[in-house]
């Protein structure tokens, strides 16, 4: 997985080795902390403002803490009961506000750097979030510290749906968990926007690095979960937890729009479960090759801007998050402690059991690089596409494959309905046909218009209506491969019919070389492409040679300098694998201009 590219705000450290500087990191908060607290103490012992007998309305240092939405709980409960008992630093008070928000928000916000922040302390759900909050260079400076929790990511599913894949007893790796859950559609399967969620992101990148391990075309495999995600995907954690279905009657489970299973953190699963009876409640499955863990920094914001008593006091509270009473309070929202480790009644509350291997060590934590690896193979993945289909009908596609008792037309058109299967409603589709004056003069023929697959058509949906076109493709009798002016006149309606926000390409397949005598040259074409090409409005051709008769270099000639690619497969069943892999390949460097 090493083509992708990652939105800046995800830059690395720059150090060079490929790990992240977490380890690094936890020496920083205490460093700053130190120096504030050995110059501050003099000063006030100095100007006398250390009192020990002031009230605590009085003397209070009061600071905000932007948390986790999911911690920001058990956050408050140890900040009240430090209010109540009168926890003091240095003689003020301790009075801390918890305050919750989506990670995500808060390191963009901070990335930004547009405003100064009315908080002191950020408490995200993993140290990602600090990469992605730095990445700009220009943002708001942070001083992360040590974590004060953590919980591992996990696959959650509804009674029935873990039932059907073995669960307590059978054990999966994250590729055959997710190999398992999709297997003809056995288990409808969600998650949270992985450039939103840390849960959705950490587990994405579990189940790539599960993939690499068991070789083959592994990018594909990644590529075709992520699409799978997308068309069940939310917006957050809160929001994926809120489309499981609520009970195992049948109206809930049969539910289409209802989840069965989730990507989610333990913690979530727990919090959950506190809420649900019998078939509300989920099980959870914990990969064999590890599940990574959410962390939960403490992390210190714009510390130079802060004044003496408020760094002294942010020492005091990190310090108070790690006592006994503290932790018991963490462990009570359903956190584990730092290392991961938990007790089994808060594993058996969240939904795990024996023999899952819950009590393993955690999976070492992903690189910054492997990060950025899947967050852009997620973003070029789910982007809704605007594909121009076009498919060879000339007579040689009746050619029948060798070992399949089946022509090159059947087991294309069988692979493309296949492929048809991973897009969403959202994404938009059409299908051209081409031979050697098909429609008149013309080497080609529209047969059904590129619109949203979600998008009613007569008799059903304009997915539906172009699974039976790609059905009814048949080859010409004597008709040749009409190949150049089709490329041509499909390239420029693509053009013209260019979408903004959405990733537009042309797809031609062919079994051979162009055949029309009379035709636009193979230069003429190059040069004609090249001159009309528009990097504002890009729309690469993937060209896919089909069988051992097309040439490869003369479609990869025409498609590169569009941006596109030429691919070759011997066996047209592979047609599902190569288009979702040419529109990744395509998408990382000619993605359309967002709006």
């Amino acid at each position: 997985m090493g083509r992708h590219s990652l939105p800046d705000g995800y830059a690395t450290d720059g150090s060079g080795d490929g790990s992240p500087p977490r380890r690094r990191r936890t020496v920083v908060i205490a460093t700053m902390l130190v120096l504030a607290v050995a110059a501050g103490t003099a000063v006030a012992v100095q100007g006398g403002v250390l009192s020990f007998s002031k009230s605590c309305e009085d003397s209070a240092v009061r600071l905000t803490v932007m948390a986790s939405p999911d911690i920001a709980p058990a956050v408050r409960a140890v900040a009240d009961k430090a209010r109540t008992d009168e926890t003091r630093s240095d003689g003020h008070c301790l009075h801390v506000q918890v305050v919750a928000r989506d990670s995500y928000k808060v390191a963009d916000a901070l990335s930004a750097g547009t405003r100064t922040p009315d908080y002191q302390i950020w408490l995200p759900d993993s140290d990602l979030w600090l990469d992605r909050a730095t990445g700009s260079g220009d943002g708001i400076p942070v001083a992360p510290g040590d974590s004060i929790a953590s919980s591992p990511v996990t696959l959650a599913l509804v009674p029935s749906a873990a039932k059907a894949l073995g669960w307590p007893k059978k054990k999966y790796s994250w590729a055959e968990l997710m190999a398992s859950s999709m297997e003809s559609d056995k288990v409808r399967l969600g998650a949270a926007d992985p450039g939103r969620s840390a849960t959705g992101l950490l587990a994405l990148t579990s189940i790539a690095a599960s993939s690499d391990k068991q070789g083959g075309d592994s990018d594909t495999r990644v590529a075709a979960t992520a699409k799978l995600l997308a068309q069940r995907m939310s917006d957050g954690d809160t929001q994926v937890l809120e489309t499981l279905a609520q009970d195992s009657s049948g109206a809930e489970e049969g539910n289409p729009q209802r989840n069965q299973a989730v990507l989610l953190s333990e913690q979530a699963a727990f919090a959950h479960n506190a809420g649900s009876t019998g078939g509300g409640k989920l099980a959870l499955f914990y990969p064999k090759d590890g599940t990574p863990l959410l962390n939960y920094p403490y992390t210190l914001v714009n510390g130079k801007e802060l004044s003496t008593s408020e760094s002294r006091a942010a020492l005091r509270f990190m310090t108070l998050l790690g006592e006994e009473s503290a932790q018991r309070t963490l462990e009570k929202h359903g956190f584990r402690t730092t290392d991961g480790t938990a007790g089994e009644s808060l594993v058996s509350s969240a939904g795990g059991r024996k023999p899952q291997p819950y009590a393993a060590s955690p999976a070492t934590a992903p690189s910054a690089a492997e990060l950025q690896e899947t967050l852009g193979m997620w973003t070029i993945t789910v982007q809704s596409a605007r594909l121009t289909t076009v498919v060879d009908a000339s007579g040689s596609m009746a050619t029948v494959v060798p070992g399949r008792n089946q022509s090159r037309m059947d087991v294309t058109k069988a692979s493309l309905i296949q492929a048809l299967g991973q897009f969403t409603p959202n994404d938009e589709i059409g299908l051209w046909e081409f031979a050697t004056t098909l429609d008149g003069t013309k080497d080609y023929r529209r047969l059904v218009p590129t619109a949203r697959l979600g998008d009613p058509a007569k008799g059903g949906t304009h997915r539906e209506k172009l699974a039976a076109a790609f059905a009814a493709l048949q080859p010409v009798p004597d008709g040749a491969t009409g190949l150049y002016d089709t490329t041509l006149a499909a390239y420029k309606e693509a053009q013209s019919t260019y979408v903004k926000g959405k990733f537009n390409a042309v797809v031609i397949l062919t079994d051979g070389s162009n055949q029309d005598d009379d035709s636009i040259s193979r230069s003429g074409l190059i040069a004609e492409l090249k001159r009309i090409a528009d990097p504002e409005r890009p729309v690469p051709l993937l060209a896919i040679a089909v069988g051992p008769d097309a040439d490869r270099e003369e479609v990869e000639e025409i498609a590169k300098v569009t941006g596109g690619g030429g691919y070759q497969v011997n066996d047209p069943a592979e047609i599902q694998a190569v288009i979702l892999q040419a529109v990744m390949t395509a998408g990382q460097g000619g993605r359309a201009p967002q709006e």
